[in-house]
C-alpha cells in the first residue's frame, strides 16, 4: 500500500478543496485558491472522490447545512 499525500486549498469563501500532491487545481474551478496545509490522511468520502474526479470540493454552504438542526 503506497502512502497518499494530498494538499488542502481553501477559497474566499472558505471552500475546501483537496487533490493529490503536486497536482495542480482544477481549471473549471477558477476560482483564487489558496494552499493551506498538506495532508496524509483523508476520509473515505474524500479518498473515492479524489479517485474518481481527481480533486473533492464541498463548499461551505454545504457544512453550514449539514449542521443547521432541523
Amino acid at each position: 500500500m503506497s502512502i497518499r499525500i494530498y494538499d488542502v486549498y481553501l477559497n474566499r469563501r472558505n471552500d475546501l478543496l483537496v487533490v493529490p500532491r503536486g497536482y495542480p487545481v482544477p481549471s473549471e474551478l477558477g476560482e483564487s485558491w489558496s494552499k493551506r496545509k498538506r495532508v496524509r490522511a483523508v476520509s473515505e468520502v474524500i479518498r473515492e472522490q479524489v479517485e474518481q474526479r481527481g480533486y473533492y470540493r464541498r463548499r461551505s454552504c454545504e457544512l453550514m447545512n449539514k449542521h443547521r438542526p432541523g
